[in-house]
């Protein structure tokens, strides 16, 4: 393999994997306060168990995402030093605001929430939970507006080579990032959603046959994450359809190679389904299942516009912005030779199906489950438990196909010329790579790649121990009523009950 290969291999599994940490952190920090709020306006004890069940598992997960995501920045100096070069007078503004206002908030607020039970009054610590929540999305914001801007560079003149902002408004308002930014973030909601109906429906199936006093706790949560989870994906429906039009504007071949649209259609068919090798730019062997005009009407909210096809576009592109790649020695074997403008159509026809199949799958067993368990009732069989356990994995899996989509789908560009833009502010992604050798890039890969794995099996251990553990393993004991009711009958250790 090439440098660039392995680079990119490198930077696609350990995003990848960070980004399975993160819609979980983000949607269950969110619920977890709401739960902590329900709590606080009602004195209800099952809001408190609920906080201190899903909190102690949100923990875990945000620990495994902090490790993970430090890695991600570490790789724009290690695999993609003249990309860095390129767009750090951009990245920089973003990235400092997510590190300096964003982490270090979820960061300090945490701590307060982790320990700040009985030490912090209910409010004080609902406001700590507040804020790291609130704080998860604004990270979400910031790293989002970067990336919008590799997709829709905004907000920059061109200066010695290199693009330099000149408004950090317009990054932040980019209507490309304004349309991800509430996309996303539903799917951390249908990510969390799925993790709450999974976990408390395995609950109530492990306890149906028990007059267990928490079972409450398990129906509010099912209840609650099916809610979440349907609304979740209404709203993921929406932006997405806002999305679409941006791309058709923006990113005309992403469109094309997501439906395999080899030749230009006026009106286009959506294809929902596709029988042969859609990896040919030609399509020749390819049947699919289509729905008339409607691909027309995603791209430009009527039922006749053209959307042009792979072929097409290839001319256009070439046109544009050259047939051939630069003969630099620092493109190694891709020096002089032509500049292939077509995604991996495989991995954007069917990443996109992935990603909206198995989102409605997810909202669809939820729905399923909270049916099943209507008037306290629990089925028997062991298929339930299996359901809904599996379907956690539904919305990870839809996620991660919708990441690899936008990234693969803007190839052979790291940075996407935006069609109304300043001219020259696009880069090719084999300009982008560091100059280093593939055994120092193999080393790097094997490493991380193992590191992970292992400590992908830590988080699970931990994520099975506290949910068989129950309400049991994350509520401090019982102490004796004392006649003054008060909370001086609660030991200091209480806190550390709830922290690791």
């Amino acid at each position: 393999m090439e440098v660039l290969e392995l680079a990119r291999w490198q930077f696609g599994i350990t995003t990848v994997y960070h980004f399975l940490m993160v819609p979980l952190t983000i949607g269950l920090s969110i619920l977890v306060a709401g739960m902590q709020t329900a709590w606080v306006r009602t004195g209800n004890e099952r809001y408190l168990k609920m906080t201190k069940f899903w909190g102690k598992l949100l923990l875990v997960n945000f620990a495994m995402g902090v490790v993970t995501g430090i890695v991600q920045e570490f790789q724009f100096g290690m695999n993609w030093s003249a990309y860095s070069r390129f767009v750090g007078d951009v990245f920089g503004a973003p990235l400092a605001m997510e590190g300096l206002v964003a982490f270090f908030v979820e960061s300090t607020f945490l701590g307060l929430w982790i320990f700040g039970w009985d030490r912090l009054s209910k409010r004080v610590h609902l406001a700590c939970v507040w804020a790291f929540s609130l704080a998860t999305v604004a990270s979400a914001y910031f790293i989002l507006a970067a990336n919008s801007w590799m997709q829709h560079p905004v907000g920059v003149e061109f200066v010695d080579g290199k693009p330099t902002m000149n408004s950090i408004w317009a990054v932040l308002t980019n209507n490309t990032a304004l349309a991800a930014i509430p996309h996303t973030i539903a799917g951390t909601f249908s990510v969390a959603a799925a993790f709450l109906v999974g976990i408390a429906a395995w609950r109530l199936w492990r306890k149906r046959k028990e007059a267990d006093e928490d079972r409450k706790v398990w129906r509010s949560s099912l209840k609650l994450g099916t809610w979440v989870g349907v609304v979740a994906f209404g709203v993921l429906a929406i932006t997405g359809d806002m999305q679409g039009k941006l791309m058709f504007e923006q990113q005309p071949m992403k469109m094309a190679a997501a439906e395999a649209l080899c030749h230009t259609e006026k009106p286009a068919s959506f294809s929902i389904l596709a029988v042969g090798d859609v990896a040919n730019a030609d399509c020749e062997s390819v049947k699919t299942f289509t729905v008339p005009a409607l691909l027309s009407f995603l791209a430009h909210n009527d039922f006749s516009t053209e959307v042009k096809g792979v072929e097409d576009l290839v001319g256009q592109y070439q046109e544009q912005y050259g047939t051939n790649y630069p003969d630099d020695p620092a493109l190694g074997e891709l020096a002089g030779k032509p500049i292939d403008y077509v995604p991996n159509l495989p991995v954007t026809y069917w990443g996109f199906r992935t990603m909206i199949g198995f989102g409605a799958l997810s909202a669809g067993i939820g729905v399923l489950a909270l049916w099943l368990t209507r008037r306290d009732r629990i089925p028997n069989t062991k298929w339930f438990p299996r359901m809904t356990l599996l379907g956690i994995a539904l919305p990870f899996i839809a996620n991660s196909a919708g990441w690899i989509f936008t990234e693969m789908g803007r190839q052979p560009f790291v940075v996407v010329p935006n069609p109304t833009g300043v001219d020259g502010v696009w880069m090719f992604t084999a300009q982008a790579v560091s100059n280093v050798t593939t055994g120092e890039v193999w080393t790097s890969l094997i490493s991380l790649t193992l590191l992970y794995a292992v400590l992908g099996v830590v988080e699970v251990f931990l994520m099975v121990k506290y949910v068989r553990g129950g309400i049991e393993g994350v509520m401090p004991p019982k102490k004796p009523d004392r006649d003054d009711g008060g909370d001086e009958g609660k030991s200091d250790d209480d806190a550390l009950a709830f922290a690791y």
